[in-house]
């Protein structure tokens, strides 16, 4: 079930693996929010797109990698957020949910 609420998106945190009819967006919110930020990062890589720039943004700002997390900022045409990991990681996943 595709999870309606940033809330419902934490209790999927439960489950063993991210639901397949989850978009990639989705998926790899999950996969970081799962604490693994490899598998989130190769689904991230391969969505070339603005939500696909701005989750790499938002994995290579998490890596600590300011100026390449700042490339993709600028493709995803954002600015360097001043929120924490956490608040952004919300702001991206309520995005996904309601788009």
């Amino acid at each position: 079930m595709i999870p309606k609420t940033y809330f419902e998106f934490e209790k999927s945190l439960e489950l063993s693996a991210v639901p397949k009819e989850w978009s990639d967006g989705l998926k790899a919110a999950w996969y970081d929010a799962k604490g693994d930020w490899e598998s989130s990062h190769n689904i991230a890589q391969d969505m070339h797109n603005a939500l696909g720039s701005w989750l790499h943004a938002y994995l290579h700002r998490k890596e600590g990698d300011r100026f390449n997390a700042g490339y993709w900022y600028r493709l995803a045409n954002k600015e360097y957020p001043t929120i924490t990991l956490d608040e952004e990681l919300k702001v991206i996943v309520e995005y996904i949910i309601q788009n």
